[in-house]
């Protein structure tokens, strides 16, 4: 697998990154393992978690992993804080002690004395963000973290991080921004990615097959074992279904025919190229699903083929 470099440093990691959002709830150990592994031998090395991913459990089943499965120094390990499910409901955090504990805890559960990428779940307007990016600089310089970024900020939000972070030397400046980005979430192209492009941080999209909707298992209803079909997941996929996301999935399953691909790979290798991007997050619920997401590797899409996607994706696109 290809390796880039995550926005203007000298990180380079695989341009497909393995997700593990799932694991510890919907993916169990031995099934994370297999995923692992394939990811592994197709020469994949960024593995994204979160201290609020399954209420801390995908760290722990990572953490049983790592060193069995694959050499630690082998893995770009990347998780986030400030996400948390306390009392039952979500809630953020980006406060300095809230941030730094959730690193120890995630560093316990993963088994690890430090992580590669250390990112801030998301913005959260009651907390100052000096504080928040006092926590990546003391983050970086106890040694816990080689790189910091964040995730799901807004173009603004991204340049004021990073921004203040560049203003004193030995900062640590933000190298990434992780959102939502496909062809069926095309928002961030108006200020977030130009905003990564001037800044140096490298995309790193999530759900970047649409929340699995790009893949065209939702055109003849809802399969049993889908997402759509998971209490944990029905309304987070069920806000893809609709006309428009139809039209863009017909268009993507002709181009697949056309190409003799999946309609799976047409999507992935659109957001996977797009100007921007490093790594776009995949996320499976099995192995063998994983495994043929990892196909887009050899997939290449014609320029024809991306402005023909880019046009019926367009949020300017006319209505049919």
């Amino acid at each position: 697998m290809q390796q880039r470099h995550l926005g203007s440093t000298g990180l380079k990691v695989s341009r497909l990154g393995l997700g593990s959002m799932t694991w510890g709830r919907d993916t169990d150990e031995h099934e994370a393992r297999d995923q692992l592994v394939s990811f592994v031998e197709a020469g994949g090395t960024l593995l994204d978690t979160a201290a609020g991913y399954a209420n801390g459990d995908s760290e722990r089943v990572i953490g049983s992993l790592l060193g069995d499965v694959v050499p630690r120094d082998e893995i770009v390990l990347a998780t986030k804080a400030g996400i948390a499910h306390l009392r039952g409901e979500r809630e953020t955090n980006a406060s300095r002690g809230f941030l730094l504990s959730n690193l120890d805890a995630s560093l316990r559960r993963l088994k690890v004395d430090h992580v590669d990428l250390w990112q801030v779940h998301t913005w959260v307007d009651d907390c100052p963000l000096e504080e928040t990016l006092g926590a990546l600089d003391h983050a970086v310089s106890s040694g816990r973290v080689r790189y910091v970024g964040i995730s799901n900020y807004t173009g603004w939000q991204s340049a004021q991080a990073a921004t203040w972070q560049r203003a004193v030397p030995g900062r640590a400046v933000p190298i990434s921004n992780q959102v939502e980005y496909s062809l069926l979430s095309r928002g961030v192209e108006a200020e977030v990615v130009p905003a990564a492009q001037a800044l140096g941080l490298g995309i790193l999209p999530w759900s970047p097959l649409g929340r699995g909707v790009l893949t065209g298992k939702y055109r003849t209803g809802t399969p049993a074992d889908s997402r759509a079909a998971s209490p944990h997941f029905a309304s987070f996929v069920g806000r893809h279904l609709n006309d428009r996301s139809e039209r863009i999935v017909e268009a993507i399953v002709r181009a697949g025919e056309g190409l003799g691909w999946s309609a799976l790979e047409v999507a992935l290798a659109w957001v996977r190229d797009a100007p921007g991007v490093t790594a776009p997050i995949i996320g499976a619920r099995t192995a063998e699903q994983l495994k043929a997401s990892l196909l887009v590797e050899e997939c290449e899409l014609p320029p024809e083929i991306r402005q023909a996607l880019d046009d019926v994706s367009s949020t300017n696109a006319p209505e049919t």
